[in-house]
């Protein structure tokens, strides 16, 4: 995977510090629909920061009113104008478009540190697809959420129907796919599917980078050993769960985080891990690379 600039993004900004990695949806003046260029830049930036170690957290939100309206017109009169030719082939070609956009949000669930999104005012219909897919999920007191696919005579297909389930009570999840209703702040955290309710923006983005910043402190192998485990389990057995821990931990447990942990709580400060492993590059000509920080 080729790096990419940071700097040159179209529909995101970046700013990485104190291995918090903040990514802001940055076209509040198109109310930060998901054009094109998004689908291929959020999956790229969080997959950088994930194979680069550059991070321990992903906090992701948006500038202005409204988090996101979703898919962009653009995407959608793209796909009509392909809607065409011999049938089967135009089924096939449309299965691996809706596949990739798919992957662009299972990057979220796929990367190593935990992401936690932060979201006001609209969340629509492939912003709640995209929210889905974190790990935890904070909102202002006017957000709302819309499962807006159905109202257009589609049926949502990048991850909401898929993922809501395991967030919210079956019943719940029927009746807002089914209606295109919208969800209001006060019923996301009643039924669980938000973890916080802020009064503005600003007030939530100081308590979501406080909890960034908590997450930060601890072992990133102990903390992408509880995002691995949790994403397991949500799709396996307890029985087969409970197997891959032990597997897992026959290898992931050694001591010295362990030591750093203990150490640092007797000396009454703050401890000190190690980053987890850059990406290994591969060349076929020449075996693998190690990155710089790999020991």
């Amino acid at each position: 995977m080729t790096d990419i600039d940071l700097a040159a993004l179209e529909t995101l900004s970046v700013n990485i510090e104190n291995h918090i990695a903040h990514i802001q949806l940055c076209r509040p003046e198109a109310l930060n629909s998901m054009v094109p260029a998004f689908w291929r830049e959020l999956p790229a930036v969080v997959r950088q920061i994930d194979e680069g170690s550059q991070a321990r957290v992903i906090v992701i939100s948006s500038q202005g009113k409204h988090f996101s309206a979703g898919m962009d017109l653009s995407v959608f009169t793209n796909m009509a104008k392909d809607f065409q030719g011999e049938p089967a082939r135009r089924a096939e070609r449309t299965r691996r478009l809706v596949l990739e956009l798919q992957d662009s949000f299972n990057a979220l669930e796929e990367v190593r540190m935990p992401v936690l999104v932060a979201v006001q005012g609209g969340v629509i219909g492939g912003a709640v697809d995209m929210i889905c897919a974190a790990d935890s999920r904070y909102c202002t007191e006017d957000a709302y959420f819309t499962i807006k696919e159905t109202e257009l005579g589609m049926t949502a297909d990048v991850g909401t129907l898929q993922r809501l389930p395991h967030l919210m009570p079956q019943g719940l999840i029927r009746e807002l796919a089914y209606t295109g209703r919208n969800m209001p702040s006060c019923e996301a955290k009643e039924c669980g599917f938000v973890n916080q309710v802020f009064a503005d923006q600003d007030a939530m983005l100081a308590g979501v980078m406080n909890i960034a910043a908590k997450i930060a402190m601890h072992s990133p192998m102990a903390v992408a050993g509880c995002k691995e485990m949790i994403n397991y389990t949500r799709d396996h057995s307890v029985t087969d769960s409970l197997t891959y821990m032990a597997t897992w931990q026959s290898g992931m447990f050694q001591m010295p985080d362990v030591q750093e942990a203990m150490t640092a709580a007797q000396q009454k400060r703050l401890p000190v891990y190690a980053e987890l492993y850059k990406k290994i590059v591969w060349h076929v000509s020449q075996g693998y690379k190690k990155t710089d920080s790999n020991q």
